[in-house]
């Protein structure tokens, strides 16, 4: 059973879902693999706990603020890959970005490979059910261009320039 409510952002309504305990999706309406990860029952309840830490969290980012997530249970569904990547996301750190190669290369390393598929990565990236708060606008590509975001380039613009890191689409 999964419990759902919606965010007002300044970037479009957000829908926050949660398994009782920990935050387990954030999409944008419309967002590409939308509650995707959400396989069972989901039930509207906006009074889970969890809701109004992740509503502060998200009202604090979108006011020009850093928020620690150490508040906030995440509990992304995903394969042990995808999670590794999501975990190399949350160590971007706020107003910087990284490219898909670089995120390659570190999954290389903890993984005792030679190499890592940059495709790969970025299918991980892609799917990740919990935007905004696991970072995945912060990642580009390997010239800096940016590449696709599920919630749409028009945002993952309006993100980066939110943390003050100036991008423009290619």
């Amino acid at each position: 059973m999964f419990y759902s409510t919606t965010h007002a952002s300044p970037l479009g309504r957000i829908t926050l879902a949660s398994d009782g305990t920990n935050l387990v999706g954030v999409w944008f309406d419309g967002q590409k693999y939308f509650a995707a990860t959400l396989k069972g029952t989901v039930e509207e309840d906006p009074g889970v706990p969890v809701f109004d830490s992740a509503k502060k969290w998200l009202d604090a980012y979108f006011a020009g603020k850093n928020p620690a997530l150490s508040g906030l249970p995440l509990a992304p569904a995903g394969s042990t890959f995808r999670k590794a990547v999501w975990d190399i996301l949350r160590e971007i750190p706020y107003g910087q970005c990284t490219t898909y190669g670089e995120i390659a290369k570190t999954m290389a390393a903890r993984m005792g490979k030679k190499n890592m598929s940059s495709r790969a990565v970025g299918g991980a990236v892609g799917h990740n059910p919990i935007s905004i708060v696991i970072p995945c606008h912060r990642v580009v590509g390997a010239n800096g261009n940016l590449t696709g975001y599920a919630g749409g380039i028009d945002r993952k613009v309006k993100l980066l320039e939110l943390e003050g890191v100036q991008k423009t689409e290619d």
